[in-house]
């Protein structure tokens, strides 16, 4: 028998270590009804080492979710109501995990919804048994493709505003001390060296000291 998730007033769950197929998965399965329940984890049996956990419903869920802390959602609304649909895109947008969705019908608003929630596969009148295993591998797979990428991009977007910053700091040295831009450079460098700092933390400072003195 499947474990039942319980209610908790755990926090929302914190960015777990990407999963993949082969891994031993824990599956929390949020279905209201027991008969479409039993075909998920039927199909979710052919996922080996998997753990399935049933929500019978989305009361308190993102609580719930937390306390299980689990590495793929599978959520099946039938004939869902637009606030539930919306509910549903909000905790797919705070568990950073892959979630997998299964609706009995939808239109094109919602499909947008739930690629803008980031839905990690988004299946309209599509469950049966033998389809959820590789719907499951899919959605885990576009997960951390969709994860690399916002970490890529999260990663460019530090670096050019470090970059900026240590600009700044340096114009500031050269109009401060009539320095040239390598000497400024060079100044930033010998001071976080000789503080063992990173040269983005010295310059930092520097533009923080230069605004407080106007």
């Amino acid at each position: 028998m499947p474990d039942r998730a319980t209610p908790s007033s755990a926090s929302p769950l914190p960015a777990p270590p990407a999963p993949s197929p082969g891994d031993s998965l824990t599956i929390a399965v949020v279905d209201p009804s027991r008969a479409r329940a039993a075909i998920l984890e039927e199909g979710l049996r052919a996922v080996e080492g998997a753990r399935v956990v049933v929500i019978p419903d989305t009361a308190d869920l993102l609580d719930r979710l937390s306390a299980l802390s689990p590495d793929v959602v599978v959520i099946h609304l039938e004939s869902p109501s637009r606030d539930l649909l919306e509910q549903m895109f909000g905790v797919s947008r705070l568990v950073e995990r892959p979630v997998a969705m299964f609706v009995d019908r939808t239109d094109t608003p919602m499909m947008q919804a739930a690629v803008d929630a980031g839905i990690s596969a988004y299946i309209v009148d599509g469950l049966r048994a033998e389809r959820i295993k590789p719907i499951i591998e899919i959605a885990i797979l576009r997960f951390n493709a969709f994860a690399r990428l916002q970490r890529e991009l999260s990663e460019a977007k530090s670096e050019l505003a470090d970059r900026k910053l240590i600009e700044r700091a340096k114009g500031i040295l050269m109009s401060a001390k009539g320095l040239t831009e390598d000497e400024a450079y060079k100044q930033l460098r010998r001071k976080a060296m000789n503080e063992k700092r990173k040269i983005v933390d010295i310059a930092r400072a520097i533009v923080t000291a230069a605004d407080l003195l106007g």
